[in-house]
């Protein structure tokens, strides 16, 4: 991430980011990955089925925010608004 705040250019990494946190940042690359087959397929139906969990998936595919849990929106919405900026 960059970002430039008050004059001041910021750069860091996932890595860094979870330092500064206190939070663990391990898997994160593979996170944000464009191409997730490192984790294959039944992984990807595993984790598309924790955020949005509906019986009849039978395939991974991307989760939109209005499907997922109101505990992971609420994660979303607090990375977005509170991490991010």
């Amino acid at each position: 991430m960059t970002s430039t705040v008050n004059d001041h250019n910021l750069r860091f990494d996932a890595k860094k980011l979870g330092e500064m946190l206190g939070v663990p940042s391990n898997g994160f690359d593979v996170y944000v990955r464009e191409d997730k087959s490192v984790l294959g397929d039944e992984r990807l139906l595993e984790l598309t089925y924790k955020l949005a969990p509906k019986p009849h998936l039978t395939e991974s595919r991307s989760v939109q925010k209005g499907e997922m849990m109101p505990l992971h929106q609420l994660l979303f919405w607090f990375v977005i608004k509170n991490i991010v900026p």
